[in-house]
């Protein structure tokens, strides 16, 4: 298996969907690392030489920011939200959707799971 930016890449998949296994490289970033070094999209993993391999590592570390990096920028994003009060903070924290959505209905990804009345009280058997 190819390791690259401490992912194991599938050897069986062509090396443009491969490269979308990590962290902040989507579809068209692949392509573009692809298009930098020379290298046939369609060329699957295992047919990669070293020399292909070192290329795209030395890209991936010199102008992207790609998985822990990446996830810690993001989170700290998200603190400095939370810490200047600002709405999309507030909602960071109450965990409630931040861009506009309604919230009366729908929004169950973002609320979790449907709950039910709390203590309701039960009709005695008789």
């Amino acid at each position: 298996m190819t390791r690259i930016a401490g992912i194991d890449l599938p050897n069986n998949k062509r090396i443009e969907i491969a490269l979308t296994y990590i962290y902040g490289i989507g579809l068209a970033c692949a392509q573009d690392i692809l298009q930098k070094i020379n290298v046939n999209p369609n060329t699957k993993v295992f047919q990669l030489s070293d020399d292909d391999i070192v290329n795209i590592r030395s890209i991936l570390d010199s102008q992207y920011q790609v998985e822990g990096e990446l996830r810690r920028l993001q989170s700290m994003n998200i603190k400095r939200l939370m810490e200047i009060n600002c709405y999309r903070g507030k909602r960071h924290r109450i965990g409630l959707p931040l861009r506009g959505q309604r919230t009366r209905t729908n929004a169950r990804t973002r609320r979790g799971a449907k709950k039910t009345m709390a203590n309701k009280k039960k009709a005695p058997k008789k």
